[in-house]
């Protein structure tokens, strides 16, 4: 072991908190960095390899600065911090945690877990069409509705419009039993079921059935003029190219966009080029136009997806051979 650190608290509440029930936060900061963290009283001490001590000396003077603030500690927050100071060690995690996008009607605090979430809403905020772009779990879509929700709140935008293309993956739309709307309700559900997330049933459906709050497929977007609206476009990889410039120049006064999909889930036609893929070549460096890149580190969902999208994204720089079957 290499020399280690010394981090003392300083107030044993404070410590309580840090330590967590059965010093739990302290093994998983142990499990998580490679190094012993051993107590006693307030006082931490640190062995190991010497960039993860340093790493684990700011993360608990970074962590002691959040339960100063009056925020609740729980055990996949010390996951995301230990990612964040990873990559970036002079960052301040209040800046990121204690920026908060919205309260849900449960008293979720929603906010970022990741620089590049930090980085999303910022650019959310700061211009008229964001890109969300990055695999399942790292809230490109979950953020964006809890800003869409926060700017409605505030009488920012009068509605918000929520918006995804009917593709097929692997069935077709033909096959599938009712009418048009029953039919593309599985493919608008994860939208409703974010939206129910964050407000309370009766409020939330209140805005659904008043058209205040809008969920449609994005076939129906088409000849419209969208003014003082918050716009999410979601599973935007699967759009084609003309369904991206249509639904962009929908936008009116007052207006603002996100854009979200993941290139890697692409269920078009082989002969239809993604409209994303082509608004990413085409768009970027537009001024007023912001793209933000996730990947499998910003993951926020349990840390078994995290694995699962590193592994399929391993997998897909080489060639599966297929394997043969067993008598």
């Amino acid at each position: 072991m290499s020399p280690g650190g010394r981090f003392d608290v300083g107030d044993a509440a404070l410590a309580g908190q840090l330590f967590g029930q059965q010093n739990k936060h302290l093994k998983l900061i142990e499990r998580i960095l490679g190094i012993k963290v051993g107590s006693k009283g307030t006082v931490l001490h640190l062995t190991g390899e010497v960039s993860q001590v340093e790493v684990g000396m700011r993360l608990l003077e970074e962590l002691s600065a959040l339960l100063r603030e009056g925020m609740p500690l729980y055990p996949q927050d010390i996951d995301y911090a230990i990612r964040i100071l990873s990559e970036d060690s002079s960052t301040h995690l209040k800046d990121i945690f204690l920026d908060t996008i919205f309260i849900s009607a449960r008293n979720k605090i929603i906010a970022p877990k990741s620089l590049a979430q930090k980085t999303y809403i910022d650019g959310i905020r700061q211009n008229h069409v964001a890109f969300g772009v990055g695999p399942a779990g790292t809230g490109k879509t979950y953020l964006a509705m809890a800003m869409a929700v926060a700017a409605l709140m505030r009488k920012e935008v009068s509605r918000i419009l929520l918006v995804r293309p009917a593709v097929e993956a692997g069935e077709k739309l033909g096959f599938l039993p009712g009418g048009l709307e029953e039919k593309v309700n599985p493919y608008l559900r994860p939208l409703y079921d974010a939206l129910y997330d964050m407000l309370d049933l009766e409020r939330a459906r209140n805005l659904v059935e008043t058209g205040v709050v809008e969920v449609a497929p994005l076939a129906f977007m088409r000849g419209r003029t969208l003014n003082d609206a918050f716009v999410i476009l979601d599973e935007a990889q699967n759009t084609t190219i003309e369904q991206m410039k249509m639904f962009l120049t929908r936008l009116g006064f007052g207006s603002r966009a996100v854009v979200t999909g993941d290139v890697t889930q692409i269920d078009l036609a082989t002969d239809n080029l993604s409209g994303l893929l082509h608004a990413i070549d085409v768009l970027e460096g537009t001024e007023g136009i912001f793209f933000n890149y996730f990947s499998d580190v910003d993951v926020v969902r349990h840390p078994i997806v995290q694995a699962i999208v590193r592994a399929y994204q391993v997998a897909d720089k080489r060639v599966l051979k297929p394997r043969s079957r067993k008598n």
